[in-house]
């Protein structure tokens, strides 16, 4: 398959990352992960203003109708940037999810401020066993599960995430919004949405990784040569490279497929492949920097951390490649055996 983006998409991914250059963004997620979530909320509303958050949100509902490879433009940018906060859930996974219930009424209801930016939200699903990403700043907090959507009620106590503004709170099921056959089908795609966005904020961070230790290596010198000089250095960030590169067309694919019948294949094989490429950076980016790397004080560990939590964020490498493997056994010819 043969893909390229299209001018306008190229443009609008420019303009982001202007905007989330300018925004300070090591200095908004540090404040984050400290409990002072304003310059965070200021920076994504700045996005929103953008139309990030109404990507994929129907014009009627003050969207821009949007197709999921802008989408997928747009949260590689923020991977690039480690933006803050329920990007993820405010931006992909709860607009596919309400959009497609018979009943509108929670679509009008919290669609429209969460494309202004006015709100952002996050839910849990059975993979994620209950936990939701910052859910005491969000509006609403959903649960969805065994083929059921309710409000989640935040509980005080939070689990520990490695990433420090990864705020990870355990809630329970609330007011019923809606349940039933189609309900666990809006589920189930609005959770792929939510695989397919995690594999490209991944691969915008180990972007974000490769281009920080490359600067790296072109500055710090040893024995009187840039380290960026030597072999060894050089074919570890060839290495990176490639991988980024090779993960890429994943992501897109999955994008385009993501109506079909390959849905589950395909984001499942992007966020394993994603991940990967992305853990590949970060080891090399450690690695590169030394000890400094993974100080809280160098903005690197921002990166280093917020790989290391995506990774699993929205299943496994082992759950994603048990999907991948049942989705080939099922397409497989019924004599393949013979």
């Amino acid at each position: 398959m043969r893909f390229a983006l299209s001018t306008e998409q190229l443009d609008f991914a420019a303009e982001l990352r202007k905007i989330l250059d300018a925004g300070q963004v090591p200095t908004a997620v540090r404040a984050w992960a400290a409990g002072d979530t304003g310059r965070g909320r200021a920076l994504l509303r700045q996005i929103a203003d953008m139309g990030v958050f109404g990507l994929i949100v129907d014009e009627k509902y003050d969207g821009a109708d949007a197709s999921t490879v802008d989408l997928v433009v747009a949260l590689i940018e923020l991977g690039r940037a480690a933006a803050p906060g329920p990007v993820i859930e405010s931006a992909a996974v709860i607009p596919a999810l309400l959009q497609r219930l018979t009943d509108d009424a929670p679509a009008r209801r919290w669609l429209p401020a969460l494309a202004g930016g006015e709100s952002l939200a996050t839910i849990t699903f059975e993979a994620q066993r209950g936990i939701a990403l910052d859910a005491e700043i969000a509006e609403p907090v959903l649960v969805a599960a065994d083929g059921r959507l309710t409000l989640g009620v935040p509980a005080t106590t939070a689990a520990t995430s490695i990433d420090p503004a990864r705020t990870l709170v355990r809630v329970t099921a609330g007011e019923l919004i809606a349940e039933g056959p189609e309900v666990e089908a809006a589920i189930d795609y609005a959770f792929d949405t939510g695989v397919l966005a995690c594999a490209a904020q991944l691969l915008g961070a180990g972007r974000s990784i490769l281009e920080q230790t490359t600067s790296y290596a072109k500055q710090r010198k040893q024995f009187g040569r840039a380290i960026g000089e030597f072999q060894a250095v050089k074919q570890q960030l060839a290495d990176v490279l490639i991988a980024l590169d090779l993960a890429e067309p994943l992501v897109y694919r999955a994008a385009l497929t993501l109506e079909s019948n390959d849905r589950a294949r395909d984001v499942s094989a992007a966020l394993v492949v994603c991940g990967d490429a992305a853990h590949r950076a970060a080891r090399a980016g450690l690695q590169v920097h030394g000890a400094i790397g993974y100080t809280a004080e160098f903005d690197l560990s921002l990166w280093l951390t917020k790989v290391a939590a995506l990774r699993t964020a929205w299943g496994t490498a082992d759950f994603h490649r048990g999907r991948i493997a049942e989705a080939l056994r099922a397409a497989a010819p019924a004599d393949a055996a013979s």
